[in-house]
């Protein structure tokens, strides 16, 4: 018991050299993330989906073994559409934990992109933890750029995850990972810890959000709610 403790410990320090970026940083990486993705339809997630998409969850470069031995960690993004559904909201800092839950293009460092597809799994996004597969039904998403074939499965999904690992780009099923907010992210970005709820209904974007609502505004600036 006491060697796997040191274990864990062991690679939880390892790790934090490639954690220790700013939430302004990671904010750029996952703008960065959403342009190159959306920029090749043909390999990225369907217009469609996005479309009627309530939220989006990004987790740039996911990492395997990080303070749980076989389990992945990573800390990234919320972000919303605004109460009319014109526009993106300002960005809920979160914390992505899970066990060996798998990635199907597998790699060391793995890019998370998640649509949150109903307002229920929106309220989800406010609790302190919730289970991906438990608390909101997740299902591996479509890459392409349409997603009219078993659309009643994606659809029937809260929510739907992606991975991108060494340039590939697929759906990923992330159930069993657990979703929490990062509250010490958020003070970084807004001078206090709030919660994501708070953010994401009400606050002003702060300027690093700036390239990230740019990039989803572009590809998807109004909710379709057909």
């Amino acid at each position: 018991m006491k060697k796997a403790l040191v274990l864990v410990a062991a690679l939880g320090c390892s790790s934090l050299g490639l954690l220790a970026d700013t939430a302004a940083e990671r904010l750029e990486e996952s703008a960065r993330i959403m342009r190159e993705i959306m920029g090749t339809p043909d390999q990225g997630i369907p217009q469609d989906l996005l479309n009627k998409a309530y939220c989006v969850v990004i987790v740039p470069s996911l990492k395997k073994g990080a303070f749980v031995v076989g389990g992945q960690y990573g800390r990234g993004f919320t972000i919303c559409r605004r109460g009319a559904g014109m526009g993106w909201g300002a960005p809920g800092a979160v914390r992505l934990e899970g066990g060996s839950f798998g990635f199907q293009i597998g790699g060391s460092s793995t890019d998370v992109v998640m649509l949150v597809m109903n307002e229920h799994g929106m309220k989800d996004l406010d609790k302190d933890k919730f289970t991906l597969g438990g608390d909101a039904s997740v299902a591996a998403g479509p890459v392409g750029r349409t997603a009219t074939a078993n659309t009643d499965v994606y659809m029937s999904a809260e929510i739907l995850s992606w991975s991108r690992s060494k340039g590939l780009f697929a759906g990923v099923s992330l159930s069993g990972a657990t979703l929490r907010p990062d509250r010490d992210s958020n003070k970084e970005l807004y001078g206090v810890k709030l919660d994501n709820w708070q953010i994401l209904m009400t606050a002003k974007p702060p300027a690093a959000a700036g390239a990230l609502i740019a990039e989803l505004d572009r590809y998807s600036m109004r909710k379709d709610g057909r």
